[in-house]
């Protein structure tokens, strides 16, 4: 037989059966002896001061005993706490039958109702605390019957019957209801803990990937750059020192704009100290971009550059960096291919479009694919389409389109 039990874990009661068991048994003995001690005193005394009660020594030693019995019961209360209720209100008919004159009442029945309302479900609790109070008001009327104190003697067991397991069974239905509480304020509090720390990680594992990002475009477009040149000024030193100086003074400058960057992506890590919040550059600075890209040997065509419309910032930056990248993959992949780059602002998107040839030097390494993720990442972070496919003639298309209501 099995109880509803609240709270109760089936997996864990064979382990706990033995540890409730004996503190259970412990306050049952101590109970009691404090009954046995109670009703030796007390009956007899009740019996000076009502002598119409007559009750002889068996019947005392009778109600002692069971006094004593039905407080043993104690020692299920939280094993079977609806049998010990059982028990305990079959102890309390006992009495009532066996000297209906005295209102003998033990702590049993305390204790035994306080925790059917701890453990058991409210509409059970209700249930047996209603049967017993029913019981107990039975035999009430029955110990009674032919008396001319009936209704007297039978209200006054029924009354402290129902008002005792009452009281208590809703004090423990209280103190459940309360420890339920408790314990999911307890679990919503640790869930709040563990969401708070996923979003922290979360943040956390976002802000690398885009300081990540931006290391990487920094390497690709500037790092790239100034291999390519000081690959050709050392070529050029003893032919051209002309040419040769004008390299290093476009290496010094690359080197100056990355150190900038650098610096730029640092800010984000302390952004607490000064000089580090310089604008990140967007679709403005494309001109000085395509620049840059022709410096180091790239031929590109400009086959359309339409005026964007106001874009937020993290649009504006996005379509910079793509742009960028796309250039750096084309230098790195396809070294002295042509390039051709559109810049659309049509009613309904706004399209970027890079495409390179294919390349003279078939024998190049193919790349990690770091910056067709770190595009394909930049494109969703704003709502675009990306597009990166080869084309027929076997070089690579860069395709970009924002929907007009993402750009803006």
């Amino acid at each position: 037989m099995t109880t509803d039990v609240r709270g109760a874990d089936p997996a864990e009661a064979p382990l706990r059966l033995r540890s409730t068991l004996a503190h259970d048994l412990v306050l049952a003995g101590v109970l009691t002896l404090v009954t046995a001690a109670l009703f030796a005193v007390i009956v007899p005394l009740a019996t000076l001061d009502d002598p119409a009660s007559n009750l002889s020594d068996s019947q005392i030693r009778t109600l002692v005993a069971v006094a004593c019995l039905q407080t043993l019961v104690l020692v299920v209360r939280r094993v079977r706490p609806l049998w010990c209720m059982a028990g305990v209100a079959a102890g309390h008919v006992a009495l009532i039958l066996i000297a209906p004159e005295v209102n003998a009442q033990t702590l049993a029945g305390l204790v035994a109702a306080y925790t059917l309302g701890t453990l058991v479900r409210i509409r059970i609790t209700v249930a047996a605390v209603a049967v017993a109070g029913f019981a107990v008001s039975i035999a009430a009327v029955l110990a009674s019957w032919g008396r001319p104190d009936l209704f007297a003697l039978s209200s006054v067991h029924a009354t402290n019957g129902l008002v005792t397991y009452t009281a208590a069974a809703f004090v423990g239905i209280h103190v459940a209801t309360q420890r339920q509480r408790t314990a999911l304020e307890r679990e919503q509090a640790r869930a709040t803990l563990d969401a708070h720390r996923r979003r922290a990680e979360a943040a956390a594992r976002d802000e690398r990937t885009r300081i990540a990002r931006e290391l990487h475009d920094i390497a690709a477009h500037h790092l790239s750059g100034i291999v390519v040149q000081a690959a050709a000024l050392d070529k050029l030193i003893d032919r051209a020192p002309d040419s040769a100086r004008e390299s290093a003074h476009w290496i010094r400058t690359q080197g100056k704009a990355t150190l900038a960057d650098l610096r730029q992506v640092v800010g984000l890590l302390r952004d607490t100290e000064p000089g580090y919040d310089a604008p990140v550059p967007g679709l403005a600075a494309l001109p000085a971009l395509l620049e840059d890209a022709r410096r180091l040997g790239t031929e590109i065509v400009v086959l359309r550059h339409d005026t964007p419309p106001p874009l937020p910032p993290i649009t504006d930056i996005s379509l910079y960096r793509i742009a960028q990248q796309a250039l750096a993959n084309a230098r790195q992949h396809a070294p002295g291919a042509p390039v051709t780059l559109s810049l659309a602002a049509d009613p309904d998107q706004l399209l970027l479009e890079v495409v390179n040839g294919p390349g003279h030097d078939r024998t190049r390494e193919a790349g990690t694919g770091s910056g067709l993720i770190g595009m394909r990442e930049r494109a969703a972070l704003v709502g675009a389409e990306l597009d990166t496919v080869p084309t027929p003639d076997g070089g690579w298309l860069v395709a970009v389109r924002v929907p007009v209501e993402e750009a803006r």
